[in-house]
């Protein structure tokens, strides 16, 4: 297998009195496109800025090319986004992007990359007169100028309308098929999902799961159970085995052959134990129809694996070589 872009190995990184990250290790090869996701102060940032070598880990080693971070040789195919950058005000967009491709051997005509970004209207535009989103658009094309080999986007779409994401996921998409390696923290599960080939949850400075997202999904025992049933069972349904959150649907939602009458409702129910409330509702006798069981979304997983009662689950097999077991755990 070819070397890790990027490795990190037991690190731990402390501000003052808290753990940003707890013994980390991760190694991440040429070629994947890796979503870090996880909540404000999970340690999303702070591992990015260890690769990026704008921090140094308080304990273990982090290698980036197979080099030190910190050293600016090891850093020459790596492209990066911070969650904010800076642009000189009065600069031109074509005139930023020719200023930093000129630190490059083989960069992005400006051209191409204003074609990429769906930034051509703005070429002549100042910074300083872009809106957020336009700047967000711009910062993310300059870490792409140079053609580097890694790129680090921290929250890349923050700001940007839906079209603008759009836009800016297929460039990514794009960029990653010419072979690039791409990370990317992300607030948006969709965005995560429409994106990375393999996720790596964090939480309170530890992974929780790393694995593609099927895999990643797998590691939730929650089913979602649709089912259409007399409005007046609804406290019955709840009652049931195994049944968590219960939530009733429009008439006509959740994808139901038919939609509810005047005395039916659609449930949507958030199953520990999927059969098992299955079971109970055959049992009570309760007329139902169009019954569906559904796997958890990315975001049930993500609630799933940061909720305080994580660390009680068990860590799920096959994990991926090189992230031990108990990396996969939330520890209190």
């Amino acid at each position: 297998m070819s070397a890790p872009v990027v490795e990190l190995a037991g690190v731990t990184r402390r501000f003052g009195p808290v753990v940003a990250l707890d013994d980390v290790s991760l190694s991440i090869r040429p070629g994947e496109l890796v979503g870090l996701l996880g909540p404000n102060g999970a340690g999303k940032t702070t591992l990015l800025s260890l690769v990026s070598g704008l921090r140094k880990p308080d304990a273990g080693t982090v290698r980036l090319f197979g080099g030190d971070p910190r050293d600016a040789a090891s850093r020459l195919a790596l492209g990066t986004t911070p969650q904010e950058t800076g642009l000189p005000q009065t600069l031109r967009v074509s005139e930023v992007i020719a200023l930093v491709a000129g630190h490059y051997p083989d960069p992005m005509t400006t051209a191409e990359v204003l074609e990429r970004f769906g930034l051509e209207g703005l070429a002549r535009r100042q910074t300083g007169g872009l809106s957020g989103g336009q700047k967000r658009r711009l910062a993310v094309a300059l870490a792409l100028v140079g053609r580097p080999r890694l790129v680090l986007l921290d929250e890349p779409t923050t700001g940007l309308d839906v079209e603008a994401r759009h836009i800016l996921w297929q460039a990514l998409r794009d960029y990653h098929a010419d072979g690039a390696t791409v990370v990317l923290t992300s607030h948006y599960l969709e965005e995560v999902e429409a994106l990375a080939r393999r996720v790596v949850v964090v939480g309170q400075g530890r992974v929780l799961a790393d694995g593609d997202l099927p895999s990643v999904l797998a590691l939730v025992a929650r089913r979602r159970v649709l089912v259409t049933v007399p409005a007046a069972a609804r406290a019955t349904v709840a009652a049931l085995p195994g049944a968590g959150d219960v939530e009733a649907q429009p008439p006509g939602a959740g994808g139901a052959a038919e939609p509810a009458g005047h005395d039916e409702v659609r449930l949507t129910v958030l199953a520990a134990d999927a059969d098992a409330l299955v079971r109970g509702l055959v049992g009570t006798g309760v007329p139902f129809r169009d019954l569906e069981v559904r796997g958890a979304s990315l975001e049930e997983a993500f609630l799933t694996l940061t909720a305080p009662d994580a660390a009680a689950r068990p860590a799920p097999h096959g994990t991926r070589p090189g992230v031990a077991a108990d990396d996969l755990e939330v520890t209190r």
